[in-house]
């Protein structure tokens, strides 16, 4: 029967696993975008859309796995004496705790691990509440702690050799070639094969739990994985390869998105005769400057790109930084000082949002001719004035990330250290012709979606675990119905949740992300996710918590040591990385901890 006397527990539950997906969004499912964005091969826009679909998708067909860990693997459900109502109280504290310390770090763009805060959270409010010796402090059947903080150290180095390994593939079979552009289209389908592998692989390996699939034999599950896969390879290699072989071999820049139908047609289509340059994106990193645009630019077209190995060499250019540096050198006697510098950059982006039609437009404007007046906030003017700034500040408070310069903020403002170091970090990558780059644009893609997928899958179980948890006990009245399925309904708000935290509050922790740790490319940007996405459903297929957020950075830094320097990554960002992540265990589990012994042991009327 329903606990009617705990309903105010399981209504501050719900809100804080909200928050806690919130954040998870805002935080993880970011970070895991943060690659696509970088490489530019989505727009962030983009990533929210897809973002959205295939969070979704992971979390109602695959996610319920990851969720039972966290539930029971933990706190046994015998050390709660079948109190259901204090094992309501325990995990809401955990939450609480979690989805704090998270929103917090997200607010200062410290990027941690929302799965490893929960985690932490729950052995806190473990220990407070039953006693340190009731917490499965150990392997537990892969579901203690010592299972769980294992992938802790091994995830983002497994992450980082699949990565690794895909990239430099990748530059062996392509980059390395003296006409590397062919060469990137036609081999194409094989990387289209990989990631369609993976893809499927976490829908049918895993299973969806009323699907049944992870029941199937080992035959069955191995002929659908590789006939998917090898499917999407085939119709790459019937309509993709084509349609990028007219654009970027023939250059043919009549060639619309929608004439891929066209599949094999394309091959016999005559070029225009001055077709003379392919008509592709470029995926140059661009630094903004005082005052101006300045790019550490990938070669526009494979002839500066033959140039320009021709005066560097086959390793990476050190011209660019050079000339960099030189530039700095000459402008430090104008140089302003680091907080006016930020607020420079700053005040440009606003300048250029500021001319922006729509909501967003209008919603700057609004605050910039209606600045608070004289006095106290309850001074009748102000009140006036604010009557027209809330509406405007929420309209900004929604779409702000949408029109946030990434990128910039990625690279860093000229003049300032961090801008410096960022400069130094490009210049040790090699930059590859635009059009080899635009190519993985496309797997990058599908890999951007199947690393979205996974994190649906894995990351869900963070906030949808202790929630199933706290509405199993408050709806039957039973401790021991924690162990029940995970509703669906229940994955459905939570990953719609984790998608609002990508849209409206993502770009605080993906600038901090992505190119701020190594030069993206789309050709290295599919590699890092292909390995993120294999290491996250592995670790799931065992029902281990991994974060994707270490996955990926993983896989970041393992790519970029591909450059064959040290030098190539920017260390003092991960060694921050590290830094968040490691405290993040105790602070987490000392929140709950504290939270879950004051209201136990609260004094209280006989």
């Amino acid at each position: 029967m329903t606990l009617d006397q705990y309903t105010y527990v399981f209504a501050i539950g719900t809100m804080f696993a909200m928050l806690d997906a919130y954040n998870n969004g805002a935080n993880d499912v970011a970070n895991a975008w943060a690659t696509s964005v970088s490489s530019r091969s989505i727009s962030y826009r983009q990533a929210m859309i897809f973002g959205t679909i295939f969070e979704m998708l992971g979390a109602i067909t695959v996610g319920a796995r990851t969720a039972e860990t966290i539930k029971n693997g933990i706190i046994p459900n015998s050390a709660f004496h079948g109190n259901a109502g204090v094992q309501m109280l325990a995990f809401t504290c955990a939450l609480a705790a979690a989805s704090s310390w998270v929103m917090w770090c997200t607010r200062h763009s410290a990027h941690v691990s929302s799965t490893y805060s929960l985690i932490s959270a729950v052995a806190g409010v473990g220990v407070a509440t039953v006693g340190a010796s009731q917490v499965q402090w150990g392997w537990n059947n892969g579901k203690g702690l010592g299972a769980i903080f294992a992938g802790l150290g091994m995830a983002p180095v497994i992450s980082a050799g699949f990565a690794a390994t895909i990239f430099m593939l990748i530059k062996l079979v392509v980059h390395m070639r003296k006409n590397p552009v062919p060469w990137a289209v036609y081999t194409s389908p094989f990387f289209f094969l990989i990631a369609g592998t993976i893809c499927t692989l976490s829908i049918v390996y895993k299973g969806s739990p009323k699907l049944g699939l992870n029941k199937k034999p080992s035959w069955y599950v191995a002929a659908v994985t590789m006939g998917t896969g090898g499917g999407v390879a085939l119709l790459a290699a019937i309509f993709f390869v084509p349609f990028v072989h007219a654009k970027v071999v023939k250059k043919d820049y009549t060639v619309k998105w929608w004439m891929f139908i066209l599949g094999p047609l394309l091959l016999t289509r005559p070029a225009p005769a001055d077709a003379d340059r392919a008509t592709v994106p470029n995926y140059a990193v661009v630094q903004e400057e005082q005052g101006e645009l300045s790019s550490i630019q990938s070669p526009e077209s494979v002839g500066e790109y033959d140039a320009k190995k021709v005066e560097t060499g086959d390793g990476p250019s050190t011209s660019a930084g050079e000339e960099n540096e030189k530039k700095l050198a000459a402008f430090e006697s104008t140089q302003s000082t680091y907080k006016e510098l930020m607020a420079q950059g700053e005040r440009r982006l606003h300048s250029r949002l500021m001319t922006k039609r729509g909501p967003l437009g209008w919603a700057m404007r609004t605050l910039r001719d209606n600045p608070m007046g004289a006095g106290q906030l309850y001074e009748l003017h102000n009140i006036r004035i604010l009557a027209k700034r809330i509406p405007a500040m929420i309209v900004c408070g929604a779409l702000y990330g949408l029109h946030y310069d990434i990128h910039a903020a990625q690279t860093g403002i000229a003049g300032t250290p961090e801008g410096e170091r960022m400069q130094r970090v490009y210049a040790n990558a090699e930059k590859y012709p635009n059009e080899v780059e635009h190519t993985y644009s496309f797997v990058q893609i599908l890999t951007a979606c199947t690393a979205s997928f996974a994190h649906g899958a894995n990351d869900i179980g963070n906030s949808v675990g202790p929630w199933a948890v706290i509405y199993a006990a408050w709806s039957t009245g039973s401790a021991a119905a924690s162990k029940a399925p995970v509703p669906v309904w229940q994955l459905a708000v939570l990953s719609a949740t984790i998608s609002l935290g990508l849209v409206t509050y993502g770009y605080n922790i993906m600038k901090v992300m992505g190119n701020k740790i190594t030069y993206h490319s789309p050709s290295r940007g599919c590699s890092m996710e292909m390995g993120a996405a294999i290491t996250v459903l592995l670790f799931s297929q065992f029902s281990l918590p991994v974060s994707t957020s270490m996955c990926i950075t993983g896989a970041t830094v393992g790519v970029g040591l591909c450059n064959g320097t040290l030098k190539a990554v920017n260390f003092q960002r991960v060694g921050l990385l590290l830094l968040s992540w490691i405290a993040t265990i105790p602070i987490a589990g000392t929140l709950g901890g504290v939270l879950m012994g004051l209201f136990i042991n609260a004094p209280h009327f006989a």
